[in-house]
């Protein structure tokens, strides 16, 4: 029971992994494309990043319990506090420890790819917090979109990029950031799985649009409404599909860039669903179906980008 509750209520694995996964996979392909692959650093720059995502999505759920109990958004989870199967302060610890682990990997990493690094934490930490967290939180401010589009789609395949290639231009501990690891295919590559990641934030406010509003959260679908926020999922998900065209011919990079087009008929499907649905138990399926497509896409797109033309 208490399993269940931490790993498909609170963990929820099919979610945050794969929506964690897909920029640091798409940061591998690049740093292969350009010879300064390092599998370490990599390795613990995306545990530190899954981390801080965990704790942000933990972070949430302890925001829901405690400030706003009565909205029935998760029973479970209600349930859970109130027969004392879930902790709330075995949550906060729980908060504690993704963000501690999350910065013990700092040393190392800032040994390798010098202080910079920590910059890119603090931004992860700060966005991440900063979904729920006081009455500035992106969700009350009405900012969640952008704020994902940008985490997921630049900093995430950035930092990851950064990490394997600083060494080259820069020894370590060095205080400068390294403008030639941070090259414009760094900063654009992910585009296209910030566009989906963030989709799959928009099934989740589409579904809970009633709680998000009962909790003052200002989402798309709260403020524009139903119509709008299927235009941004469908504009989002056209976006994440006419990007490997231009790092085809923009970037030039080689055709194998326009392998992510394969998973467009998935994408048809999402985006046909979530644009004529509005039934829960057709919703929720939704949310991993999309973060998966961001893996299958990132995969694709990450081989595509280390192939050489």
């Amino acid at each position: 029971m208490r399993r269940n509750i931490w790993v498909d209520l609170l963990l929820y694995p099919t979610h945050t992994l794969p929506t964690a996964a897909a920029p640091a996979i798409v940061g591998v392909g690049l740093a292969i494309h350009n010879g300064v692959f390092a599998v370490v650093p990599a390795t613990v720059a995306f545990a530190a990043s899954w981390l801080v995502h965990v704790g942000g999505v933990f972070t949430d759920n302890y925001q829901l319990l405690t400030r706003n109990p009565e909205v029935p958004e998760h029973p479970e989870l209600t349930a859970a506090v109130k027969d004392g199967s879930l902790r709330l302060s075995a949550l906060w610890w729980a908060i504690a420890a993704c963000f501690l682990v999350a910065a013990l990997t700092g040393p190392y990493l800032i040994s390798v790819a010098g202080i910079a690094v920590a910059l890119f934490g603090a931004i992860g930490v700060v966005a991440s917090l900063g979904y729920s967290v006081s009455r500035f939180s992106f969700t009350k401010l009405g900012v969640a979109d952008p704020v994902f589009f940008l985490m997921f789609g630049v900093v995430a395949v950035a930092g990851i990029y950064y990490v394997q290639a600083a060494p080259t231009y820069a020894g370590s501990f060095d205080w400068r950031i390294v403008p030639q690891a941070l090259p414009l295919s760094a900063l654009v590559l992910g585009l296209p799985i910030g566009a989906i990641v963030t989709n799959v934030l928009l099934i989740d406010d589409i579904r809970d649009r009633e709680f998000d509003a009962l909790k003052g959260w200002n989402t798309g679908p709260v403020r524009f409404g139903l119509l709008w926020t299927r235009a941004e999922f469908a504009a989002l998900m056209a976006l994440a599909y006419l990007l490997p065209i231009w790092f085809w011919l923009g970037l030039r990079f080689s055709p194998w860039i326009l392998l992510p087009l394969l998973t467009l008929p998935i994408a048809f499907g999402i985006t046909r669903t979530i644009c004529t649905q509005v039934r829960f138990e057709r919703l929720f399926p939704m949310t991993p179906k999309t973060a998966a497509l961001a893996l299958q896409y990132a995969v694709l797109l990450a081989v595509g980008a280390a192939v050489h033309g």
